[in-house]
């Protein structure tokens, strides 16, 4: 069966997105121009921005692919202080981005989970509520992910990695800390809360399979997101995975790989908002463009302050920009404009899917 006829079927099947996903040159150009169409008529060509605060790099967990994984002592640690933090979304609110999200390694103690409490408020109380606020701090208890939203996030993204347990398994330890189904029902947390709930997954993991990256774009659908951030797995060289380096898909496979699972979660869930992530721009210089324009529709320039951004080191080649924040949002809209798009100045740009289901 052609491409074309295969995505004018009114519901993919497992099988379909596995060979939609094995696309190569011109019928891989026929997936992106239909998902182009989804996202057009269905979110349009503005782009919102996500202010990212990289808050901490301190993390309990001990995450085989990442490099502020708690074992990997070769790591400068750090925290924003709650006076950083709040001059950071001061800058972002009066740069016009409508949203910032706060992402840090996974911590759970009180004195923590207290100080994220009191930036939320604060941030509140200084942007007059117009801030939009998504968190990304890994797996906390229900009163906390409460206590949060009552704060003022509503956005929030814990990303599965994998929907596929076995896997979750070969890149993370099995052990209490590490624990699947507590992942699981960390998001079915959010959701009851009412945050506009976000998940995502790596993609070109070692042992991952093309069926495995299937039944993780039927898995969010099925769960019903409202947001989504995935990209490339790209190697650490001081964590357990580096040691399957060879095993890889090449790394423009990846890229590539990539994008299709974009363009794939725009025509499953036409109307959730997908960011475009810095993984895909440390493989390309284009790479979050190319993204926007065939299902993307979030950005997420970094704005934490300079002094700290090269200790937030996740993966090898993690771009860091030597321009300054407002030069670098310059450069943003000119790209964006290239390609037929606006940036969302002052909007909070929330999830056009979690406002229907509001409804519903």
């Amino acid at each position: 069966m052609s491409t074309q006829s295969i995505l004018n079927k009114p519901e993919l099947s497992k099988s379909d997105i596995i060979q939609l996903l094995s696309l190569k040159e011109d019928e891989e150009k026929v997936l992106f121009h239909y998902a182009s169409e989804v996202k057009q008529k269905h979110v349009g060509n503005s782009v919102y921005l996500r202010g990212l605060i990289e808050f901490s790099n301190i993390c309990e967990k001990n995450c085989y692919y990442c490099g502020i994984r708690r074992g990997n002592t070769n790591t400068h640690r750090y925290c924003l202080t709650t006076d950083e933090a709040l001059e950071t979304i001061r800058f972002a609110h009066e740069k016009g981005f409508g949203s910032i999200a706060l992402q840090c390694g996974e911590l759970s103690s009180d004195a923590f989970t207290q100080k994220i409490d009191f930036i939320l408020k604060e941030a509140m109380r200084i942007t007059n509520g117009e801030i939009g606020i998504t968190l990304s701090c890994g797996e906390q208890t229900e009163d906390v992910y409460r206590r949060w939203f009552e704060s003022g996030a509503k956005r929030y993204l814990l990303r599965i990695e994998s929907s596929s347990e076995n896997l979750y398994y070969k890149i993370h330890p099995k052990d209490e800390e590490h624990n699947f189904a507590r992942r699981l029902n960390a998001l079915e947390s959010l959701k009851k809360l009412g945050y506009q709930t976000g998940t995502g997954v790596m993609i070109g993991l070692p042992f991952q399979t093309v069926e495995h990256l299937a039944n993780d774009l039927l898995f969010m659908k099925q769960f019903n997101i409202d947001m989504c951030g995935m990209g490339p797995y790209i190697e650490h060289a001081k964590t357990p995975l580096y040691e399957y380096k060879s095993e890889l898909l090449p790394i423009k496979e990846r890229f590539g790989l990539s994008l299709k699972m974009v363009a794939l979660l725009r025509i499953l869930m036409p109307d959730i908002n997908i960011a475009a992530t810095t993984a895909l721009q440390t493989i390309e210089k284009n790479g979050r463009e190319r993204a926007i324009q065939i299902g993307a529709n979030v950005l997420m320039p970094n704005i934490t302050l300079k002094k700290y951004r090269d200790d937030y080191f996740l993966y090898e080649n993690k771009p860091v920009s030597q321009q300054s924040d407002e030069d670098d949002l310059k450069f943003l809209e000119t790209q964006l404009s290239g390609i037929g798009h606006e940036i969302g100045y002052f909007k909070q740009g929330n999830s056009k899917h979690y406002r229907k289901n509001d409804i519903l």
